[in-house]
C-alpha cells in the first residue's frame, strides 16, 4: 500500500503495554525567534555547535526563491541567516536540521535542487560558506527527507526517500570529501521510502526505519552493516488494527539500556501513532498509543533521551489547546507526560527532533505559527541540569 511520504523480515514477538497518561500545565517555554518568510519559514531541528549556538535549517523561505535556509540562533534568540538557497545546482529545500562534523562544521541535505533536482548533500561552515559535495542522479538515490549522521570511521551516512536502483530509495555513505557511495537499494518487500536518519549502535552496525513497505506494507525497522548487508527487523502492522503502529517516519534512538526507542505516526488509536520500543534482535514492544486528545497524536519526530534518563519527543496534533501538537515527556516504561501545547501565536505543528543544550534546556522548532505565522525556534525548560555536552544528536526529523 502506498503511503505519502512523511505519514507513513523477521518479525519479533510484540507486545502491547498499557501505559499511564499525565497531563501538566505548560512547562516554561520560551518562543526564541519568529521567522517571518524572508528569513526563512518552516523550521527543522536545531543543532549545538561548538560556539554554544545554534544551527539549523528552514524548509521554505529566504528569498524570492522560497526554497529554504541554513540559519544561526544565539540562546539570545539573535538569528543570523548563514545562506539562502538559490534551487539551483547548489540544492534546495532542505527537509532536515544539520548534523555537526567532527571538524566544526556542519552537514546537511536538500531534498530537491542540484543538476537532477533530485537533492544534494552539501557542508557549510560556522561563517556560512557553503559547498555541494554530491547532487543525487536517481540512480545514486534521489529526494532526501532525513540528515545525515557521522559514523564512528569518519564517513557520513544517510537515506534518500526515492531513486536507487528500484526506485524505493537508498541507505548511503559519503565522505567528508563528497565521494558518496549507494550501499543498498530498497525494492518495497525489504521496505521503501525511507524518511528518516540512520543511528549507529555500539556493535557498529546502523538502524533506521522506512516509511512504507515490508511484509504488511506499513513502513519497518532495519538493519544494516556498513557493507551494505541489509537485516529487516520488524515489519509494522502485524496485529490486527495495526496497534502496533504503521507508517514510522523518524529516526530511532538509541536508549542507554542498548534498545531502540521511535514513533509511528499512525496506527493504534484513532489512526494515532505510536511510541515504541524494540530490541536489536527485532522484539518490538509498544510504550504508548496516542489518542489525539491531550497526550497528543501522529508524531512524526524522533525521540531524545536527556539526561534523566527520560525520553522527550514531540506530536505533530492533539492536545488540549486548539490540536495542534504536543512537547511530552516518556519514561522507558511508557509513562507519558504532556508538557507543553503547540498554538498559534507561540508556535505549532512541532515536527522535529529536539536536542539538550548544555544549559540543560530543550530546544526545538514549530514549523508554524509565531508572531510572523511562519514557525518558531523555541527553548522548553523542565527542570533538567546543564551538561558538558549536548547530547548526541542528529538533528535530522522531518
Amino acid at each position: 500500500m502506498s503511503k505519502p511520504i512523511g505519514w507513513k523480515s523477521a518479525c519479533g514477538v510484540v507486545l502491547l503495554c498499557a501505559a499511564a497518561t499525565v497531563y501538566l500545565p505548560a512547562q516554561t517555554y520560551t518562543p526564541l525567534f519568529s521567522f517571518n518568510r524572508y528569513n526563512g519559514s518552516w523550521p527543522s531541528a536545531v543543532v549545538q555547535g561548538i560556539d554554544g549556538n545554534f544551527y539549523g535549517t528552514t524548509n521554505s523561505g529566504g528569498s524570492t526563491k522560497n526554497v529554504g535556509t541554513v540559519y544561526k540562533i544565539t540562546p539570545a534568540g539573535k538569528l543570523t541567516t548563514l545562506h539562502r538557497f538559490s534551487g539551483g545546482v547548489e540544492g534546495a529545500t532542505p527537509r532536515a536540521g544539520l548534523v555537526r562534523g567532527t571538524d566544526g562544521n556542519f552537514y546537511g541535505t536538500t531534498n530537491l535542487g542540484g543538476p537532477n533536482n533530485s537533492g544534494t548533500v552539501f557542508k557549510i561552515k560556522p561563517g556560512g560558506r557553503l559547498t555541494t559535495l554530491h547532487s543525487f542522479s536517481g540512480a545514486d538515490g534521489a529526494n532526501p527527507w532525513a540528515g545525515l549522521i557521522q559514523a564512528t570511521d569518519g564517513n557520513f551516512y544517510g537515506t534518500t526517500s526515492a531513486g536507487g536502483a528500484h526506485g524505493d530509495g537508498t541507505v548511503f555513505k559519503i565522505t567528508s570529501g563528497g565521494t558518496l557511495t549507494t550501499l543498498y537499494s530498497f525494492a518495497g518487500a525489504d521496505g521503501y521510502q525511507p524518511t528518516a536518519a540512520l543511528v549507529q549502535a555500539s556493535d557498529g552496525n546502523f538502524y533506521g526505519t522506512t516509511s512504507g513497505g515490508g511484509a504488511n506494507g506499513e513502513g519497518t525497522v532495519f538493519k544494516i552493516t556498513s557493507g551494505g548487508t541489509l537485516t529487516t527487523l520488524y515489519s509494522f502492522c502485524a496485529q490486527a488494527g495495526c496497534s502496533d503502529g504503521r507508517v514510522p517516519a523518524a529516526e530511532l534512538a538509541l536508549g542507554s539500556d542498548g534498545d531502540f526507542y521511535g514513533t509511528t505516526g499512525l496506527g493504534a488509536n484513532n489512526d494515532s501513532g505510536t511510541v515504541f520500543k524494540i530490541t536489536p534482535g527485532g522484539f518490538l514492544t509498544t510504550l504508548h498509543s496516542f489518542s489525539s486528545f491531550a497526550d497528543g497524536g501522529n508524531p512524526q519526530a524522533a525521540l531524545m533521551q536527556a539526561s534523566d534518563g527520560n525520553f522527550y519527543g514531540t506530536a505533530l496534533f492533539g492536545g488540549n489547546t486548539g490540536h495542534q501538537g504536543t512537547v511530552f515527556k516518556i519514561t522507558p516504561g511508557g509513562t507519558l507526560t504532556t508538557l507543553h501545547d503547540g498554538y498559534g501565536p507561540t508556535g505549532y505543528w512541532p515536527r522535529a527532533v529536539l536536542i539538550q543544550a548544555t544549559d540543560g534546556n530543550l530546544y526545538g522548532a514549530m514549523a508554524s505559527g509565531g508572531s510572523n505565522g511562519a514557525g518558531v525556534v523555541f527553548q522548553l525548560s523542565v527542570g533538567l541540569t546543564p551538561i558538558a555536552e549536548e547530547l548526541p544528536t542528529s538533528a535530522s526529523s522531518q
